[in-house]
């Protein structure tokens, strides 16, 4: 068997599959499928400072190799975490990682110091695709100085592993990684879902409650992995790799074009237990190849 070990900063991970916010509840809904302790970490859904009800049903289309979902954040907000999710998942033999979501920098400052108390959280991933109420709802992901000020904040107040997940809708990705790693940032993780939109017709109205919603699945692929490579090219931390991965050979795709690690995302609706077959996957490719480790095909390409 070949090293699967990787690093991003100071955070070991036994393998370099993760799951993808949002696709795996907190973990235990999918540990009746898979021992969760084979996988190299796995981020539980967005969590926000305050609870939140979401957007209105419909909130979830079928697309053509893919899916949108507009759910809008919906959690009990991280109190409800601290008291009651965390007490179920911190014995959990992997990295359990919190996507922190808010609509301040203020916001997501006070939400990380929260999580941060928690001993078995050894990091988070900051959603900076959420709106930004402040300056009109542009996301802070949007802008080099958007995305800088979430960062600039929850490094103030937070001292563990701290990755932040880029948002595609961008024209420049790249400049955006930079401004995040610039402000502390210890990796990025890349892409969030592309904006998209279904109509039905015979209704003459949107498949979603609020018109669109973000694109995920095999469709966007060949995007995230393009956007995976520049960004690898562009900064010296480690680059965390998602975007309509559904198999071994997908995930080795993001490996060789530059990611230390990869998220599962929407792939785990259709079979709960895909990520325990990429990590096979990619084990089992290692030693066809030759391969002692995986860091050997890492940036490859």
């Amino acid at each position: 068997m070949a090293n699967l070990n990787v690093n991003i900063s100071d955070l070991f991970l036994k393998n370099p599959v993760m799951t993808a916010s949002g696709t795996f509840g907190y973990g235990l809904e999918f540990s009746d499928f898979i021992d969760l302790s084979r996988l190299g970490g796995f981020i539980v859904k967005g969590t926000t400072l305050h609870p939140r009800e979401g957007n209105d049903y419909p909130r979830m289309a079928e697309t053509a190799s893919g899916m949108l979902n507009c759910v809008g954040l919906q959690n009990k907000g991280v109190d409800y975490f601290c008291e009651h999710i965390y007490p179920q998942i911190k014995d959990i033999g992997t990295n359990m990682i919190v996507n922190v979501s808010g609509s301040s920098p203020e916001d997501y400052a006070e939400c990380a110091a929260r999580v941060a108390r928690l001993e078995r959280i050894p990091a988070i991933e900051l959603n900076i695709s959420c709106p930004n109420v402040k300056q009109g709802g542009m996301a802070f992901g949007v802008t080099a100085k958007g995305a800088a000020s979430v960062v600039r904040a929850v490094r103030q107040r937070y001292h563990k592993t701290l990755i932040v997940k880029l948002s595609p809708n961008v024209t420049d990705i790249a400049e955006i990684a930079r401004a995040c790693e610039a402000e502390g940032a210890d990796s990025v993780s890349l892409i969030n879902t592309i904006m998209g939109m279904a109509v039905d017709i015979e209704r003459r109205c949107s498949l979603l409650s609020i018109g669109t919603g973000g694109l995920s699945g095999p469709a966007v692929k060949p995007v995230a992995l393009r956007m995976v490579s520049q960004v690898a090219k562009a900064v010296k931390i480690p680059v965390v790799g998602l975007g309509g991965i559904s198999c071994a050979t997908d995930a080795i795709e993001f490996l060789m074009v530059g990611a230390t690690a990869i998220e599962v995302g929407t792939a785990n609706f259709l079979d709960p237990t895909v990520t325990v077959s990429i990590i096979d996957g990619i084990d089992q490719w290692l030693d066809n190849h030759g391969c002692k480790s995986v860091k050997e095909i890492i940036g490859v390409i």
